[in-house]
């Protein structure tokens, strides 16, 4: 019996079995075991295409990438957003292989790939789908490409990327496992668990291997998520869906989709309609920010700036520049939104804010 048969009968079971207090030790457990199965299957996956399967070089500032069913439209996407040519045909499949391509936008290179359209079952590797999704999950930003007259397949490529590990627009459980060699299982939570109890926890963990550790929740957490936070081989990726070819739409049908799927962006990506509109999207579902540089003596650099995660700090741009910035750190002095006064004394861990110029004083 093959991977995807056992996690066919699981799911069965699973299926089968009434959800209550009684139940939820049980339920646990099998959707344990799914986990464990699924994590098995990617690490093969990953293992036996070594060598055959898509090979991307990553660069610039992040990664993008595009996906979606056959013919919705993401090689007309990429030509429009980026340098790439990618072939372009009024039927399925035209894209065999990934296209790579970059999109200047804001100072930044963001690198995005166009992947063959996908097909229902491809994370169970129906159309070399494994291979294919195992491209999103080296992602810093999944988009979702539809048709505008398949809605639908929204949620079968949600269910798609699940099912080969990536948690569209999710965050890491809060959640920590500390191993011991002895000691039984000790749960701590920092709010009220409604959806599982200590059973059920100790059930996940007893599958898991874990029969003694610290466990420290600080979130309601639901089954799904505390396996989730078990297995090594999930990723949280930022998801942001894109509809297609709305010039074709009526207007009349626009606007019930429109209510429908609010969180979506609506283009035509042949026309270039709401293409400027999707840059900046995409810039801002990555997070950059742009850090001007000042040199001793010099004016700012204002043409090209360095882009790094918001949220980043002096001694992250520090570091990031030369070894030595941080070794020889004396201070810094930042000018922009994130500091009171132009010009401001600052320390490695001054969290620096978009377009704040910064200049780097070390020790002689």
């Amino acid at each position: 019996m093959d991977i995807e048969e056992k996690i066919r009968k699981i799911e069965e079971e699973i299926a089968k079995t009434p959800y209550n207090k009684a139940t939820s030790h049980h339920i646990g457990k099998l959707k344990a075991k799914i986990s464990k199965l699924r994590e098995e299957s990617i690490k093969r996956s990953s293992s036996s295409t070594k060598g055959r399967g898509f090979t991307l070089k990553k660069t610039g500032d992040s990664t993008v990438v595009l996906v979606g069913f056959p013919s919705v439209g993401k090689s007309t996407l990429l030509n429009q957003i980026t340098n790439a040519q990618s072939k372009i045909g009024a039927y399925e499949f035209t894209t065999l292989d990934v296209i790579p391509g970059v999109m200047e936008y804001r100072g930044a290179q963001i690198q995005i790939f166009d992947i063959p359209g996908i097909i229902a079952g491809a994370s169970k590797g129906k159309g070399r789908g494994r291979e294919i999704l195992s491209v999103a999950r080296n992602a810093d930003l999944v988009v979702m490409v539809l048709d505008v007259f398949n809605p639908h397949h929204k949620e079968l490529i949600r269910e798609e990327l699940l099912n080969i590990g990536i948690r569209p627009n999710q965050t890491a459980p809060d959640i920590k496992v500390k191993r011991r060699k002895i000691g039984g299982i000790k749960v701590a939570s920092t709010v009220p668990l409604t959806h599982m109890d200590e059973g059920t926890i100790r059930s996940i963990l007893n599958e898991y291997g874990v029969h003694s550790a610290d466990v420290l929740i600080r979130e309601d957490v639901t089954i799904d998520r505390f396996i989730d936070s078990l297995d090594s081989s999930i990723v949280y990726i930022p998801l942001l869906v894109v509809v297609n070819k709305i010039d074709l739409a009526e207007e009349s049908y626009l606007k019930e989709l429109h209510e429908k799927m609010q969180d979506a962006l609506y283009i035509a990506a042949d026309k270039g309609m709401m293409v400027d509109e999707l840059k900046g999207e995409i810039f801002n579902r990555l997070k950059l920010i742009r850090i001007y540089l000042k040199p001793q003596g010099k004016k700012a650099d204002l043409e090209e700036p360095l882009i790094v995660r918001d949220g980043s700090t002096v001694e992250d741009v520090a570091g990031r520049l030369h070894r030595d910035f941080l070794k020889n750190f004396r201070h810094a002095k930042v000018w922009g939104s994130s500091v009171k006064f132009p010009g401001q004394k600052v320390g490695l861990d001054h969290v620096l804010e978009d377009k704040d110029v910064l200049r780097i004083i070390i020790k002689k």
